[in-house]
């Protein structure tokens, strides 16, 4: 059975710094937005319409959304360790990325509820089609899709906080101790 002295012997908890490469943070946005799922399902099942619009697949929308996201989660990462030196490990890099990843798939799925019910408003003819409508919305899009919404957008979140974690990173070097009083202060 594996001993455990410090929090840092836990696994994802070992202290981190930026990979110094100049790759290395675009690589793991790359690698971020092309989680495995999706990009298979697109490959094996094509999407009908490649164009965005009206009847655009919702597999496209979540890659366009991945590749603002994730880029902007890094860029995020980066500010916090500058001011605070937070997340300073693995476990920290993952946790941001999927806690922010479940929150912006339940935003989004709001907007697009809220955007579905306005829609059905306008394109009702009198105000029984409209509480109609916004009734089936609110129970599609919104009871029903946004646990969906939630899940996948974390499941997302937990890949490209991964692909940043492992890829973006290094573990930090061992502290230098004081010998002798010459590193005093």
């Amino acid at each position: 059975m594996a001993r455990f002295d410090t929090p840092a012997d836990l696994p994802g908890q070992a202290p981190v710094i930026w990979r110094r490469t100049r790759a290395a943070i675009p690589l793991a946005a790359l690698a971020g937005v092309m989680w495995p799922p999706l990009i298979l399902t697109l490959l094996v099942w094509p999407p009908q319409n490649w164009i965005p619009g009206r009847d655009i697949d919702w597999r496209l929308t979540v890659l366009l959304i991945g590749m603002i996201a994730v880029p902007a989660g890094l860029w995020s990462i980066r500010r916090e360790r500058d001011r605070r030196g937070r997340p300073a490990s693995r476990l920290g890099v993952v946790w941001r990325f999927m806690l922010y990843g479940g929150l912006l798939a339940a935003a989004a799925q709001t907007v697009l509820a809220l955007g579905m019910m306005v829609y059905g408003w306008v394109q009702s003819g009198d105000l029984g089609q409209g509480v109609g409508a916004t009734e089936t919305t609110l129970l599609i899009y919104g009871v029903a899709g946004l646990p969906v919404a939630i899940l996948v957008g974390i499941s997302y979140a937990l890949w490209a906080g991964l692909c940043a974690a492992f890829i973006a990173f290094i573990p930090a070097p061992e502290p230098v101790k004081a010998r002798l009083g010459v590193l005093g202060r």
